[in-house]
C-alpha cells in the first residue's frame, strides 16, 4: 500500500531544506510554490544530504531476538564508529542480503545527530508545521527500480551535484550499496572554478554559464576551465569507484548516471562516458509527471517514493515533526469535549427541574406539610452523610498511596527476577544446547524465543551436512534431559542449492 493511498491524501509536499524549495503535486502535475502552508490533506516529505549523516555497514548476530536488535545495532554502532557516548543519535538502519553469511545479519545503518535536524528544518517547521518523513537522500534511488524506471538489475552509479552537496551513492542488483558525499557541489565548483581562471566571477555567472551553455560550441574564455574542473569532478569520481571495486569486490560498472540540481545544456554524461569509459546516461528519467520548469531530480524521487509499496521501499524516517492527532485524541479537543459535555449536564437538570415543579405546582400545598415534618431528619441525615463520605475520601486516599506504593515495588521486584534469573538461565540454557550442537556438527542457523502464562519455548532452526546428524543429536537430546524439557522435531527438509539438511526443533521447558 503507498503512502497517498493509506492516508487518502489529497496532494504530496517535497521539500529541500538546504535551498527552502518546495512543489507540490496534485495528481500528475509538480507545481514549485513560494508560499507553503499547513495543510492536514496535505503529505510532507523531505530528505537529509550525504553531508548531514553518518553511514557505515554492521553485522549483528542471527541469535540476536529481534526485539533485541535495535539495542545491539545501537550499542555497536557507538563502539565501531567511536561515537561521542554524550550525545544520542538517532540511528536508522535498513537490512542487506546480499551477503551470504550463516551466522550474521547485514545492516546498512545512518546516524544524524538531532541537532542537525534541528537546524536544518527549522525555517521549514515554521512553515508547515509537520514532515510526515525525512529519508537519508541516497535511498530514494531505490525507487527508480521498485517503479521499473531503470528495469535492469546489474551495479550502477549515480552521481548528482546540488548547490551545496555532491554525492555518489552505488545499488547492486537493486539494492544500496555505499554512498559517499564529494566535494564537488556547485558553491565548492565555483570556488574552484574560480581558482583555475585566476579572476573572481559571480555566482550567478557561474550559474548561468553552467545552465545555458554548451562547451560543445561556446568559443568563451570559461570553456578550458570549465573543462579542467569537469575533469577533476570525473577523476574524483574514478577514484571512488575504483575504491568501491575493492571493497565491495565488484567486478565491473554497468552503467553510471550523471546529473544535476540546475539544468545543464553541456552533456555531462558524455564527456563522463569518454574520460572512465563506462556506459553513462543523464539521471533525468520520466517520472510521469508534469512540470512548466526545469524540477529538481530529488523532488520527483521524493514524489515517486510516496506512491511505492511499504515492501518496496526503503523505510528509514528521520522525522522527529510527526503530523497532529485527529482531534478528539488530543489531550486539548478532549478537555473541549469534555467541557461542552459538562455545561450540557449542568443546564439539562435546571431545564427538567423546572418543567417537574411547573406540573406539581398542584400538589404544593398538600406536600408542605409533610416537607416541614422529613426537612429537619433530612438536615440531620444530610450532615451524618457528609462526614462519612469525608471519612471515606481520607481513606480511599491513603489506600490509593498504599497500592501504588505496592505496585512499585512489585514491579521493582519483577524486574529484578527477570534480570537475575530469566535472562541467565535463557543464556545458560542456550550455551547447553550450542555444547550438544557441536557434538553432532550441526550448526544453529537462527534461535527464537517465546513466553506464555505456563510455557516456555525455544525453537532452534537447525542446518546439517546430513539428516542423521539431526536425528542423531535429537536422540541424544531426548535421552539426557527427558526429565528438564520436551523436544519436538517435526520435518528435516533437504536443500538442493546448499546440499544441506534444515530442520526446526522445538523446545520447552518442563
Amino acid at each position: 500500500m503507498n503512502l497517498q493511498s493509506q492516508h487518502s491524501f489529497s496532494s504530496v509536499l517535497s521539500v529541500n531544506p538546504y535551498k527552502d524549495v518546495y512543489i507540490s503535486g496534485v495528481s500528475s502535475q509538480l507545481i514549485q510554490t513560494s508560499s507553503p502552508q499547513f495543510s492536514k490533506d496535505q503529505f510532507a516529505l523531505s530528505y537529509i544530504n550525504t553531508k548531514g549523516f553518518i553511514t557505515a555497514q554492521i553485522e549483528i548476530s542471527k541469535n540476536i531476538p529481534e526485539e533485541d536488535l535495535y539495542d545491539a545495532i545501537n550499542s555497536k554502532a557507538y563502539y565501531e564508529l567511536a561515537l561521542d557516548q554524550a550525545v544520542e543519535y538517532q540511528i536508522q538502519y535498513v537490512e542487506t542480503f546480499q551477503n551470504l553469511d550463516e551466522e550474521n545479519r547485514h545492516f546498512h545503518v545512518f546516524i544524524v545527530d538531532p541537532l542537525d535536524i534541528t537546524h536544518t528544518f527549522e525555517t521549514v517547521i515554521e512553515k508547515i508545521k509537520y514532515l510526515d518523513v525525512i529519508i537519508p537522500v541516497p535511498l530514494l534511488i531505490k525507487s527508480l527500480y521498485s517503479k521499473e524506471i531503470i528495469d535492469s538489475a546489474g551495479i550502477h552509479a549515480f552521481v548528482y551535484i546540488q548547490e551545496n552537496d555532491a554525492f555518489i551513492t552505488i545499488y547492486k542488483d537493486r539494492e544500496f550499496v555505499y554512498t559517499k558525499s564529494i566535494k564537488f557541489s556547485l558553491l565548492e565548483m565555483h570556488e574552484r572554478f574560480c581558482e583555475l581562471y585566476g579572476e573572481r566571477i559571480d555566482y550567478e555567472s557561474f550559474q548561468n554559464f553552467y545552465s545555458t551553455v554548451n562547451l560543445k560550441e561556446t568559443n568563451s574564455d570559461y570553456k578550458e576551465y570549465f573543462i579542467k574542473l569537469y575533469k577533476e569532478l570525473f577523476a574524483n569520481v574514478n577514484d571512488i569507484l575504483t575504491y568501491a571495486k575493492r571493497a565491495f569486490e565488484i567486478e565491473k560498472f554497468e552503467h553510471v548516471y550523471i546529473g544535476s540540481q540546475l539544468e545543464s545544456v553541456t552533456k555531462l554524461d558524455e564527456m563522463l562516458e569518454v574520460e572512465l569509459h563506462i556506459k553513462s546516461s543523464e539521471f533525468n528519467f520520466d517520472y510521469g509527471y508534469e512540470s512548466e520548469t526545469y524540477v529538481d531530480q530529488l523532488h520527483a524521487l521524493m514524489h515517486v517514493y510516496t506512491t511505492v509499496p511499504e515492501s518496496e521501499r526503503y523505510e528509514c524516517n528521520f522525522s522527529i515533526y510527526h503530523r497532529p492527532p485527529a482531534f478528539v485524541k488530543r489531550e486539548s479537543g478532549k478537555i473541549i469535549l469534555l467541557t461542552a459535555a459538562s455545561f450540557i449536564l449542568a443546564f439539562a437538570y435546571p431545564v427538567t427541574y423546572w418543567i417537574l415543579t411547573y406540573a406539581q405546582e398542584l400538589q404544593k400545598d398538600l406536600l408542605a406539610q409533610e416537607f416541614r415534618e422529613v426537612h429537619n431528619l433530612k438536615t440531620t441525615r444530610q450532615s451524618t452523610l457528609k462526614s462519612k463520605n469525608a471519612d471515606k475520601e481520607k481513606a480511599l486516599t491513603l489506600l490509593k498511596i498504599e497500592q501504588d506504593e505496592y505496585n512499585n515495588k512489585k514491579n521493582t521486584l519483577i524486574k529484578i527476577h527477570d534480570v537475575k534469573v530469566n535472562y541467565p538461565m535463557k543464556a545458560k540454557i542456550i550455551a547447553t544446547f550450542t555444547q550438544d550442537l557441536n557434538k553432532y556438527n550441526v550448526k544453529m542457523e537462527s534461535l527464537l524465543y517465546g513466553e506464555s502464562n505456563t510455557t516456555k519455548t525455544f525453537d532452534f532452526n537447525l542446518v546439517a551436512a546430513k539428516d542423521r546428524r539431526i536425528t542423531k543429536l535429537v536422540q541424544e537430546l531426548t535421552k539426557k534431559y527427558e526429565n528438564s524439557y520436551k523436544f519436538e522435531l517435526n520435518t528435516i527438509s533437504y536443500d538442493e542449492k546448499s546440499k544441506k539438511y534444515f530442520s526446526q526443533l522445538k523446545v520447552n521447558l518442563l
